[in-house]
């Protein structure tokens, strides 16, 4: 379009020659008339003007108008771009509609599709551990289910390796009824039936009625799962031969992911042959095999099935890719256009395979022309390329496409689907094959020729992870995509770059040094240390404990590897989720370096195993057989040698855990702490990883290893409840594969890696499962095989038994595996299964069993399940009989040994494999009969409490200890019976301290009653009322305690006997309670005199007071004059009182005593018990030998006659007759006995209130003297020296000397008038003042009330916070807060704090004493730390409450009068009685004080309101930490009230090394036991013949052939037969124990000259203290108090 220029236009045209001439435009006008010359020269000029000014216009209009011009040329050319800019933009609104529709339309389909499965709200990413943990739906048999529950039923199916997981229908499916027209046909008349109206083609497409297409449901969860959990199902998919996905578009951004991390864990072996014809296996990582790809996909829409074509060529029996003719497959298919899949298929090196190669198939879903993407990448990384087209147009895009790849050089094979043609080769590489009306066996196979014509030809080559180096930018790898993945498996590369360069069978023994060699010699030693022979018990434990400690610290002294430090430090820097990504890479990685080796290993070791057969066959006993044979066991140690995986790895951390704690330092150059490597084991745990329990090559349990990663699952989990389940059977039985298969697990199972020793994993339990089986884990362990084919030559019969009873033990249920019916293979492993059970029922442990038959043909066939249930029961009878005659028993049937139901606890299960491997899928009949065992089991669980972790670990050491002894019976040791016990005592001493403390209150109220005189006597039902509501608690608490406590089931043997205790220690309390109120009641009337003397010298002051004020009155304003006054007054009175009073004088008990003494014995030297003479402690010294006096013998008889002959020698000699141990302990016994009945005696006399006399000393000694009288007469060979009497009082009094001085001096302030009273002068003065200034007589008397309250106030308030604080310290204070061997332990170690060698012997030989002693000084530092804290603020607080109840009884009081119109005795008879319970204040202590004109009770109140604060203030301010235990009484002390609680229990002494029975009940049943004896060396204890000090240990004496002499005679008694001796002997249990004791060994090292001088004994000779004793440290000591106590 052509504009013309305005300019050019001839109607607009003015020349320049028109206006350059004026002349020539002049002439052209007519000459009508002359014109002047002067106006034409006028005019030339005028134009001459004009033409310069239009010149000069007509130029600029000639711009102006070239301006315009060009700008319309602009406009027109904007006009034209904006109209093509409108006209694109349009189209690409239009199309961006168009696309954006159909996504909407495909989210809105994805969106419908995740909210039919449930999964719409799944925020976070789908785990492992929300599919491998026990949920109720995990126990059903599915065979249809709701919409809701497909993605839960087809993951359960899934992990079980069921491959019907894709056939689930759904409930809707199953119930829907068949459709049907909406007509009024009522099928009675026929006639107007329309064929071509009711059979019309329906052409409607309702997506929303179409069921859930089993391939959504499986890409459902594949989205939104986490790396873990894709990993899981892919290779749960792999194993049940189904094909996996390769690329998979987002369903929402159509973004393309390839998850190669899915195929790491994928390991596949086949078999081919070489060019030889020789079978070779190929054992690889999928993601490393190397192989062609056939690739398939297809344009347009097609009638054939691709994937069902597929199918056909790799496995005709199996759907390996699911197709539209599988059942449940529908048309609704959303999620998977545009996935690849891929399968393989895998030669068995038969002639009958199909390809002769490992070949790699992919299938790309939809119409290839959709996803170009993944058709390139492909297309061009396939070997052969496989095209399904339909008829297809010349210019039709995708034929332009197919062109385009037909021209590549890539093999291509065309399938058309309306072409009726066999296969044609049109060109090299290029073939067609016609589908339509062709039977599909034909195009199979025709297919399958033409494919292997192109790999034969083609030479690519295709690995899975050539994808993610493909370069194309919008492929996702997920393992770059991850930071963690990535990060994972650098660090795993670096480690295992490490390696790199190293003989594998060398790694192992250079990089984890610790588990070596050292570490068997160390297990070889712990064994022998569990079987000595030896003679000297001590000194033999002693030294293999060192050979023990140097392997350790040889072990310790190893460099750790740069491998391990690594490793370590990988560990700890990672979170949970970064350290599962490091591991499965280390692991995957781990297998991938030492695949390779170990097949040549195997097929080394394989070969060589033929040739030995073939040589045994020929049976060749020459040379070359032992030589074979000898490098087919070295062969096999390289086989075992190159075996490194990430067990070994933990190992060896477990081992470097060991050496450091033996050691207790860290191992050098590591950089963390060895403490929290137990924590990586318990992380990986509960990640889902396996930890090794039992280490498989030094067939051992490293218990300090696994009891510190129990202890942190603990601190992870808490203590939380365990089902064990563990399971038994021969090699190679398929055991790990049923526990895989029915808990998702992943234990080891290829037939190069069968599990050694023992492994351990969680499988958590589900909320709402908890609730029905009690428990809150299951802990599968999984063990080696019994008759191990590896173990050939190591192993024996004896470690088929110990592997058989430690996991039988440790297992709540244990599974026996039998793989088929052999009764032979039955009979060689059910001997063993049936003595562990035998076993476990002598040691009362109560596990059950399920027997399971493996690879059963006909699991249906309910005749032959019957015979073979007869069968086994015969066979375990049998064997029974054979277990019963070795373990001394007489069980004669299996059902004898344990609860076994023939019928319920015997399983089928079928043949693993439906086929042939390595193509076959697992047997669906399998899964379902595992299922079925699950089942099974979890019905056992829910019947069962299991046990709790902490339960766990003791369980485990006890039966891995017993088995070291070989002895298992007698040697097991049930520490969770003993630990429940202890929990028991604990309890009880709780419930006890509750009926003793509510007493203390009832005896309190009661004792004020007593003192206001409100009773007279008192009655036992008043006690009982008192202590009801407590006893009821305590009864319910025990209830509930034995019924519902977690070990209830231990509990309830000792439900009865405790229940006696308690009602036992209920009577005993009100018993005691009742005497000490009586005695309260009698002292009351004897000290009657003395409170009425007192109370007159008050009550006589205040009248006097008065009278001196009312002369007074007129000088009240005087207060000098005042004072003065009353200062003389006072003097007077003093003067007075301290005539007609005698003091009350000091004592001195000692002094007493002795004057006693002094009379009894006139005979004794004075020096003996002279104040300046030192006299023996007698519950101290070493002997009481040189205490009595032998009687002589009165039996007659040779025998006699010669020992009385032979001793009298010996005494004659200068070796005198000294006591048996058994003599030395019965007279301990009675000085200890003495000890308390005078403690009791001195408590009762309550000198605190009574005062003493020295007739509380007469007292003493008549008693002792009666005692020891007695003592003498009875059926014992000596008599008491006269000095033993002496030493007895003096030890006796002189212990008490104080607890009575103290007494006495409170009584003395009490009671003495001028002590008493001038603590009270300010009081008078103050009462003084007001006379004088004239307060009214209810003021008066209101201020006396105050005044007279104020001791009253005192005394309770110091009671009440005593009480406070006894029931404070029982919870806060460590060693005063559980039971008596928790008090024990603190004991021992404040004594080890303070090196006295006195108080040990104390301890030792009065532990009664020692014990109180101990209390008294435990109270007395918890109140000097704790005063400011809580005694005091206890004390503010009980002030306060009285205060308020003093008020309150004011008040009502002041009501009462004013109601009942009564006087001031009213008054105050109301106020007394309501402070009777609180107070010991009644109207007597005011009889003497005037009050009959008061009147005014309302002033009385306000004055007692007013007053009663300044009173309290001044107690308060009395309130002071080293007043606080003088102004409490002996018997109201918090000491003293915890002594009886705590010290009310057994005291016996073990006769051997005097430790103390530590049973909580006094006077207890059965046995007397402690878990913590001491060498008998100190209990004084020698060798015979010899005064060499003992060194054995009661606990490891027992066990040995050694013999004891009981009492001095010749009969010697066999110590493991120390029952036998009788008397006390066969009173105590001391079990076999070979646990370390450092505490008395550090002690005996420590005071060994101690020790010598005390016993004039050494240790020397046979008692020489071993050196290795020597190395304990205080720390040792506390430790091993911590363990054991």
């Amino acid at each position: 379009m052509e504009i013309e220029h305005p300019i050019n236009s001839p109607e607009t045209c003015i020349t320049e020659a028109t206006l350059s001439d004026p002349l020539v435009a002049a002439s052209s006008c007519p000459d009508e008339h002359t014109i002047n010359k002067e106006i034409m020269e006028h005019t030339a000029t005028s134009l001459k003007k004009e033409r310069h000014v239009m010149r000069i216009h007509v130029r600029m209009l000639n711009v102006l108008w070239s301006i315009a011009a060009f700008l319309i040329i602009i406009f027109m050319d904007c006009v034209k771009q904006l109209k093509k800019v409108i006209f694109e933009k349009v189209l690409s609104i239009e199309g961006k509609r168009l696309g954006q529709n159909k996504e909407e339309k495909n989210c809105e389909k994805v969106e419908n599709l995740f909210s039919k499965l449930n999964l719409e709200d799944q925020h976070d990413k789908l785990g492992t551990g929300d599919f491998l943990q026990l949920t109720e739906h995990s126990f059903q048999t599915h065979e249809s289910c709701a919409e809701k529950e497909l993605v839960q039923t087809f993951t359960q199916k899934l992990l079980m390796m069921n491959y019907r997981a894709r056939n689930i229908k759904t409930n809707e499916q199953t119930n829907e009824l068949i459709p049907r027209l909406n007509t009024n046909d009522s099928h009675e008349n026929q006639a107007d039936a329309d064929i071509l109206k009711e059979m019309s083609l329906s052409t409607e497409e309702k997506i929303n009625s179409y069921p859930v297409n089993p391939m959504d449901v499986q890409m459902a969860v594949f989205h939104c799962a986490d790396g873990f959990l894709k990993q899981l199902m892919v290779t749960k998919l792999s194993q049940c031969q189904y094909a996996l996905p390769l690329l998979v578009p987002d369903p929402l951004t159509q973004k393309i992911e390839f998850p190669l991390w899915t195929f790491r864990q994928i390991n596949k072996s086949w078999k081919m042959r070489n060019t030889n014809n020789e079978i070779i296996s190929q054992i690889k990582p999928i993601y490393k095999a190397e192989t062609p790809m056939v690739f398939f996909f297809r344009f347009g829409s097609v009638s054939s099935s691709k994937s069902q074509l597929m199918n056909r060529l790799i496995n005709e029996r199996h759907n390996t890719f699911f197709h539209r003719n599988c059942p449940g497959s529908s048309r609704s298919r959303v999620l998977m256009d545009g996935v690849v899949e891929i399968a393989w298929f895998f030669p068995s090196g038969k002639n009958t395979d199909k390809y002769t190669d490992c070949v790699a198939f992919c299938n790309l879903h939809g119409d290839a022309g959709d996803h170009e993407k993944q058709l390139q990448i492909l297309f061009k990384m396939a070997s052969v390329n496989v095209v399904l087209l339909p008829q297809l147009q010349k210019n039709d895009r995708s034929m332009m496409k197919v062109q385009e790849l037909y021209k590549d050089s890539k093999p291509l094979i065309c399938l058309l689907t309306e072409d009726i043609s066999t296969v044609i080769k049109t060109r090299k590489g290029k073939y067609k094959i016609g589908l339509k009306d062709r039977n599909q066996s034909d195009v199979s196979e025709e297919l399958r020729r033409a494919i292997n014509d192109c790999l034969s030809e083609s030479p690519s080559m295709f690995r899975l992870e050539d994808v993610s180096n493909s370069k194309h930018s919008d492929i996702r790898v997920d393992e770059e995509d991850d930071d963690d993945c990535w990060r994972g498996r650098e660090a795993a590369q670096q480690m295992i770059s490490l390696l790199e360069k190293k003989d594998l069978t060398e790694i192992k023994e250079s990089f984890l040094p610790c588990q070596g060699k050292l570490w068997h010699q160390w297990c070889q030693k712990n064994k022998e240390l569990h079987r000595l022979q030896a003679d000297e018990i001590e000194k033999e434990i002693s030294r293999k404990q060192n050979e023990m400690k140097k392997i350790r610290e040889q072990q310790h002294e190893s460099d750790i590897s740069v491998f391990m430090k690594h490793f370590i430090k990988q560990m700890n820097s990672r979170g949970e989720h970064k350290m599962m990504y490091f591991l499965k890479w280390l692991r995957i990685l781990l297998d991938e370096y030492t695949s390779a080796d170990l097949s040549a290993l195997h097929h080394k070791y394989n070969e060589k195993w033929s040739t030995v057969l073939k040589l045994k066959e020929n049976h060749n006993k020459s040379n070359q057989l032992k030589a074979e044979q000898t490098e087919l066991e070295k062969i096999s140690e390289e086989l075992q040698d190159a075996t490194f995986g990430l067990e070994h790895i933990m190992r060896e951390i477990g081992q470097i855990y060991e050496s450091c704690s033996s050691v207790m330092k860290n191992i050098k150059d590591m950089q963390y702490n060895y403490m929290f490597l137990p924590s990586l084991a318990a992380e990986m745990m509960t990640s889902g990883f396996p930890l090794e329990l039992m280490d498989g090559d030094a067939a051992h349990v490293p218990l300090v290893w696994i009891s510190a990663v129990i202890d942190e699952l603990i601190l992870k989990l808490g203590d939380k409840r365990f089902f064990v389940l563990s399971v038994l059977g021969i090699q190679s039985s398929g055991k790990s594969t049923m526990l895989n298969a029915m808990f998702g697990l992943q234990f080891a199972v290829s037939a190069g890696r069968c599990t050694r020793g023992a492994f351990m994993q969680l499988v958590k339990v589900s909320d709402e499962m908890k609730k029905q089986m009690n428990i809150d884990y299951i802990l599968v362990v999984d063990t080696e095989g019994l008759r191990a084919l590896e173990l050939a030559g190591r192993s024996t019969r004896h470690h088929d038994n110990e592997m058989a009873t430690f996991v039988v033990g440790l297992g709540n249920m244990t599974l026996i595996n039998i793989f088929g019916e052999n009764p032979a293979e039955m009979q060689d492993i059910l001997q063993i299964v049936v003595q562990a059970f035998l076993r476990m029922k002598k040691v009362r442990l109560n596990p059950s069993c399920v027997f399971v038959h493996q690879n059963v043909s006909d699991v249906t066939a309910g005749e032959k399940n019957m015979e073979g249930r007869r069968r086994l029961q015969e066979t375990l009878d049998e064997m029974t009989k054979l277990a019963s005659k070795e373990e001394v028993c007489d069980e004669e049937c299996f059902s004898d040994v344990i609860a076994f139901d023939v019928q319920n606890d015997v399983k089928y299960i079928a043949h693993l494999w439906e086929g042939s491997p390595p193509m076959a899928p697992p047997n669906p009949d399998y899964c379902e009969n595992i299922q079925q065992l699950k089942k099974t089991i979890m019905s056992h669980a829910s019947h069962s409490d299991g046990m709790l972790l902490i339960n766990l670990k003791e369980r485990i050491k006890d039966l891995w200890e017993a088995l070291l002894n070989e002895r298992f019976v007698f040697s097991f040791r049930n520490s969770l019976e003993i630990a429940v016990y202890r929990k028991l005592e604990t309890e009880y001493s709780k419930w006890s301290w509750s009926l003793r403390s509510a007493m203390m209150k009832t005896e309190n109220k009661l004792h004020n009653k007593i003192e206001n005189k409100a009773i007279h006597e008192v009655n036992e039902t008043d006690l009982q009322r008192g202590i009801k509501k407590t006893r009821e608690e305590v009864k319910t608490s025990m209830s509930e305690f034995f019924e519902k406590d977690k070990d209830k089931d231990i509990l309830i043997q000792w439900k009865t006997s405790f229940d006696i205790k308690i009602k036992d220690v209920h009577e005993n309390i009100v018993r005691e309670t009742k005497r000490k109120l009586n005695e309260i009641l009698q002292q009351r009337d004897l000290k009657k005199k003395i409170d009425d003397q007192r109370t007159l010298h008050e009550n006589t002051l205040f009248e006097k007071s008065k009278e001196l004020a009312l002369n007074l009155k007129d000088k009240a304003n005087d207060e000098e004059t005042l004072k003065k006054e009353f200062d003389l007054f006072w003097k007077e009175w003093m003067k007075m009182i301290i005539r007609d009073t005698p003091a009350i004088k000091d004592i001195d008990i000692m002094r007493d005593v002795r004057e006693i003494l002094s009379d009894v014995y006139e005979s004794v030297p004075v020096d003996h018990w002279s104040e300046s003479s030192d006299f023996k402690n007698i519950f101290t010294v070493p002997s009481y030998s040189d205490h009595v006096i032998f009687k002589k013998s009165t039996k007659t008889g040779i025998k006699y006659v010669v020992k009385g002959a032979y001793r009298t020698v010996k005494e004659t000699l200068g070796y005198p007759r000294i006591l048996t141990p058994e003599n030395e302990t019965q007279i301990r016994s009675l000085v200890t006995d003495v000890a308390l009945e005078t403690d009791r005696m001195i408590q009762s006399s309550n000198i605190s209130k009574m005062g003493y006399n020295i007739s509380c000393i007469q007292l003493l000694t008549d008693y002792i003297k009666a005692k020891l009288f007695n003592h003498q007469e009875g059926p014992v060979k000596y008599k008491f020296k006269n000095e033993f009497f002496m030493d007895l009082v003096l030890s006796i009094c002189n212990k008490m000397n104080k607890m009575i001085t103290d007494q006495h001096k409170s009584f003395r302030e009490a009671n003495d008038p001028v002590l008493y009273l001038e603590k009270k002068r300010e009081e008078y003065y103050s009462i003084f003042q007001k006379y004088c200034h004239g307060a009214t007589s209810a003021a008066i008397f209101g201020e006396i009330i105050c005044q007279k309250l104020k001791e009253p106030i005192e005394q309770s308030v110091y009671k009440k916070t005593a009480r406070d604080l006894a029931d404070e310290m029982r919870t806060n204070c460590p060693s005063l807060n559980g039971n008596r061997s928790n008090l024990e332990k603190h004991m021992l170690k404040t004594l080890a704090e303070k090196r006295d060698f006195n108080k040990y012997i104390n301890y030792i030989h009065n532990p009664r004493d020692h014990f109180k002693r101990f209390i008294g000084d435990e109270v007395s530092q918890y109140i000097t730390d704790k005063f400011s804290v809580s005694v005091l603020p206890k004390m503010k607080e009980n002030i306060e409450l009285l205060q308020q109840k003093i008020m309150k009884a004011a008040h009502e009081s002041t009501e009462h009068v004013q109601a009942n119109k009564g006087d001031v005795d009213l008054w105050l008879e109301s106020f007394t009685q309501q402070l009777s319970d609180e107070l010991i204040f009644s109207e007597k202590d005011l009889s003497g004080v005037k009050h009959d004109d008061v009147d005014d009770f309302n002033l009385l109140e306000d004055i007692i309101k007013q007053e009663l604060p300044v009173v309290m203030s001044d107690i308060s301010g009395r309130f002071k930490m080293n007043t606080f235990p003088v102004n409490l009484d002996y018997k109201d002390k918090p000491d003293k009230l915890l002594i009886d609680h705590l010290c009310q229990c057994c005291w016996v002494q073990c006769p051997f090394c005097a430790a103390i029975c530590t049973n909580t009940i006094e006077n207890h049943e059965g046995d007397h036991s402690v878990s913590f004896h001491r060498n008998t060396g100190l209990n004084g204890m020698s060798y015979r013949g010899t005064t060499n000090l003992s060194i054995s240990i009661c606990t490891s004496a027992v066990a040995s052939n050694r013999s004891f002499y009981p009492k001095n005679e010749d009969d010697a008694v066999l110590w493991r037969e120390y029952r036998s001796a009788g008397g006390e002997y066969a009173n105590w249990k001391i079990t076999s124990d070979l646990s370390d004791l450092p505490y008395w060994k550090w002690f005996v090292c420590q005071f060994q000259k101690d020790l010598e001088n005390y016993y004039k004994k050494t240790f020397e000779g046979s008692g020489e203290i071993p050196e290795e004793w020597k190395i304990y440290s205080k720390k040792d000591a506390f430790e091993s108090l911590d363990k054991y106590i």
